[in-house]
């Protein structure tokens, strides 16, 4: 991105304007990373929601990012982003409004989001100011030492934990080269799963063994946090919708696993199904949604799904380009090929169709169609389906 180029930010399209506020969980439990043991976890979250379009008249728009998580993401990434200037240009500003006033007796359903590893709580705040403005209360949960910075309420910053990725990726050499061997990998569904979970025992047991977790718990501590604070402001009768990017989205498919009475249905923005599903089964209507490189980590969904699966693969696209990255950081060998504008509007299209079918109830099932730029499957359930 040129030092000229600023910041694109995706304006929402729903018949809502969107508030946001933030909120951190302290001392929800002790803390497992090897990087601070002795202490306890806190969780950062951030919440959007749909307010009155007139509420919001003259008010100003809440800031994108902080200085300091500017720093962290032109330290990780190389590239020329400049806080002082996005300031001074007016392009440090995101599309919603802090603590703008809730609705009065409206409630929404909710949508629990989880960032990706080495990510940060908003970076996928675009995808999530769009669902908020169509009537989700949408919930970001952030999970601390495991972003590029952690940032909490009363001015605390974790940074990553140093060592994170051979941690990962263990060794890390043959780990990464056996991903990418994976990416091109060709089979059956059985086959592709059995190669990737024998990979991922090898390789890959920090991630889906040992966090998975903890992640788990990280959101359904955001989940009883905003149960005991909002129901003035969240329907929680219909169950909980969830969501996440790479490791937010495995977060998302093993709550979908583990608590199908309370996590009714989710998405997984191209993560691989790290994890260990060994006699498990998928009892919700479940989507992955994935890039081209990525369509063969997340076969055993449309093994063991007992509910209607499906897969959506979008073309040139890269792993970073499902978050905020293609507008912010637009380079095509890093957030792939595709118009940002066309894989943000995209991704949220299918988002909504998807949460508008299961979690709102508004149609029986989505309307999914393959163009040009995603292809769909759809998988009916495991039990029903035919054997050759």
């Amino acid at each position: 991105m040129s030092k000229k180029e600023p910041v694109k930010i995706p304006v929402p399209a729903g018949k809502y304007a969107v508030g946001t506020f933030t909120c951190t969980i302290y001392n929800d439990r002790e803390e497992t990373m090897y990087c601070a043991p002795g202490t306890m976890r806190s969780i950062p979250v951030r919440v959007y929601y749909p307010v009155a379009k007139e509420s919001v008249e003259g008010l100003p728009k809440a800031r994108y990012l902080s200085k300091e998580m500017v720093q962290a993401i032109k330290k990780n990434f190389f590239v020329p982003l400049n806080y002082e200037k996005m300031e001074q240009a007016g392009e440090n500003r995101s599309e919603c409004y802090e603590n703008a006033p809730f609705l009065e007796d409206m409630r929404f359903p909710l949508i629990l989001f989880s960032h990706g590893y080495g990510a940060f709580r908003d970076s996928n705040s675009f995808l999530l100011i769009e669902l908020a403005s169509h009537g989700y209360v949408v919930a970001s949960v952030g999970h601390p030492y495991e972003g590029m910075l952690t940032e909490l309420d009363d001015g605390t910053t974790y940074k990553q934990a140093k060592g994170i990725s051979s941690k990962c990726y263990s060794p890390l050499l043959p780990s990464v080269l056996a991903l990418k061997k994976m990416s091109k990998a060709k089979g059956t569904n059985e086959e592709l799963w059995a190669r990737f979970d024998s990979m991922q025992r090898k390789y890959n047991r920090f991630i889906g063994m040992e966090r998975l977790p903890e992640w788990k718990l990280d959101t359904k501590a955001a989940l009883k946090y905003l149960k005991e604070n909002y129901a003035g402001l969240i329907d929680f009768e219909s169950g909980i919708g969830v969501t996440g990017h790479s490791m937010g989205g495995i977060t998302a498919f093993a709550l979908c696993e583990d608590e199908p009475e309370t996590f009714v249905c989710g998405i997984n923005l191209d993560g691989g199904l790290f994890g260990d599903h060994e006699g498990k089964t998928i009892d919700v209507p479940f989507l992955q949604l994935n890039c081209d490189a990525n369509k063969t980590t997340v076969t055993v969904a449309f093994l063991i799904n007992k509910a209607v699966a499906y897969h959506a693969v979008l073309r040139d696209m890269q792993h970073p380009g499902f978050s905020d990255f293609k507008h912010v950081i637009p380079l095509k060998s890093m957030v792939g090929g595709l118009d940002p504008n066309v894989a943000h509007d995209t991704v949220c299209r299918i988002c909504l169709e998807f949460f508008d079918s299961y979690l709102k109830k508004l149609k029986n099932h989505p309307s999914f169609e393959s163009n040009d730029v995603v292809t769909f499957t759809e998988y009916e359930p495991a039990a029903h389906r035919r054997r050759p």
